[in-house]
């Protein structure tokens, strides 16, 4: 594996850090800016609607720049913001950083997917995705953690400078050892692109066009929705984990960081899990995982109350989550072979739908009265309705369209 893509995943892991860091500041937010709690908590929701509109549209903004050149744009951005953030005192400004932050970074994600699967090869996109999103599991592991220890020992201020400071040397990393790979190539590793190599501005309307034609393929379609459903059950459950863990769990305080880092292990040893076996055999795991998720689910809600049971249960549940959640992914990046530069950025739009709808479903049983395990409820009702639709969506393909068993020609074809 090419050691740029490490050096992607090192920038996203400064991203995943600040997408989720606001959840230990708001209350220093709070008292600094003199705001409500539910007008910080704003914060979190632009920031992910930024990253569901930001990621086709800075897609598309950029199909004319070369990848790296991109990518040092969208990181140079976001680190900006971030200093602009730490040093305001206007809760409009720090509003519109998010918003703007969220932008570079999803801008910088659909075209970190499409540069690391370009420079990993054809047979790879699985494990040099898995590279990226694990740099978001370690930034629950361990940025997300630290940020909040940073905000209650120095303010708020200082997690958004810690940002601003992480991202310094991917940005040199990236404009060192990311390739200028021209939008939409495909190269083998090792292969060296020239600095200004760009397509004609004439070619950039048509290729857009090609490609969001492709993003209409129906397969592709369903893959987005699989990976919706699944993240949305994922984010549900951890949005509330910590009134769970201490409500229903019998945890103090003081174990919510302990068991917030273990989920994010659990992620990390998914996403490694499932970028080994998204290129060869992604139904070995997508069938079986998306069983065990499910269940794994159902058995959380019921044993909810018993310390050890919660333990274990975080700990396989954060594993199961990513290793499916990444591999329909890694097969959306396969679908949208035909899209190189726009299927990241539907993947990345895809991933934040379900990051922003899971706690808002989980939010609303919670608010119904339905209590804290509610939560692990919605969640897996959530990955039984991709479950639902993806047998539905074989059974489609089986048949094909006129109600009769496709022929086996007709198979191939799709």
């Amino acid at each position: 594996m090419p050691i740029a893509i490490y050096m992607l995943g090192l920038a996203v892991f400064a991203q995943g850090t600040s997408e989720f860091m606001l959840s230990g500041l708001v209350p220093g937010i709070v008292r600094d800016l003199q705001v409500s709690v539910p007008a910080a908590g704003t914060l979190t929701s632009a920031f992910a609607v930024g990253m569901i509109v930001g990621a086709p549209l800075t897609a598309v903004l950029s199909l004319r720049w070369p990848r790296r050149r991109a990518l040092l744009v969208f990181l140079t951005i976001f680190m900006i913001v971030h200093v602009a953030g730490a040093v305001t005192t206007s809760f409009g400004v720090l509003l519109a950083a998010r918003v703007a932050g969220a932008l570079a970074n999803a801008g910088f994600l659909a075209v970190g997917l499409a540069a690391a699967t370009a420079m990993a090869g054809p047979g790879a996109k699985g494990r040099a995705a898995s590279v990226l999103l694990g740099g978001i599991t370690l930034a629950c592991v361990a940025g997300v953690p630290a940020g909040a220890v940073l905000g209650q020992v120095w303010g708020w201020r200082s997690a958004f400078w810690a940002v601003a400071v992480v991202s310094v040397p991917a940005v040199v990393a990236v404009a060192v050892a990311v390739p200028s790979i021209p939008p939409g190539t495909a190269m083998s590793p090792g292969t060296a692109m020239s600095p200004d190599a760009a397509p004609p501005p004439e070619a950039v309307v048509p290729a857009a066009r090609r490609e969001l034609q492709a993003l209409r393929r129906p397969r592709l379609l369903v893959t987005l929705l699989l990976g919706a459903l699944v993240n949305g059950a994922t984010f549900c459950t951890f949005t509330y984990l910590a009134p769970l863990v201490t409500e229903v769990g019998g945890y103090g305080p003081g174990w919510v960081p302990v068991l917030l880092a273990l989920f994010g292990l659990g992620s990390f040893a998914g996403v490694s899990i499932g970028g080994r076996m998204a290129d060869r055999r992604p139904m070995r795991l997508l069938v079986p995982g998306g069983l065990a998720l499910t269940a794994g689910w159902i058995v959380f809600a019921v044993a909810a109350g018993n310390p050890a049971a919660v333990f274990v249960l975080v700990f396989v549940q954060g594993a199961l989550s990513f290793a499916v959640g990444s591999t329909l992914i890694t097969r959306a990046l396969y679908a949208a072979a035909d899209a190189p530069s726009l299927g990241g950025a539907f993947a990345t739009a895809a991933f934040n739908v379900g990051a922003t709808a899971g706690p808002l479903l989980g939010g609303v049983a919670i608010g119904a009265g339905l209590g804290y395990r509610s939560p692990l409820w919605v969640s897996a009702l959530l990955v039984a309705l991709a479950l639902a639709v993806a047998g539905a969506a074989l059974a489609a393909r089986r048949t094909g369209t006129t109600g009769r068993p496709a022929s086996p020609t007709r198979r191939a074809a799709r």
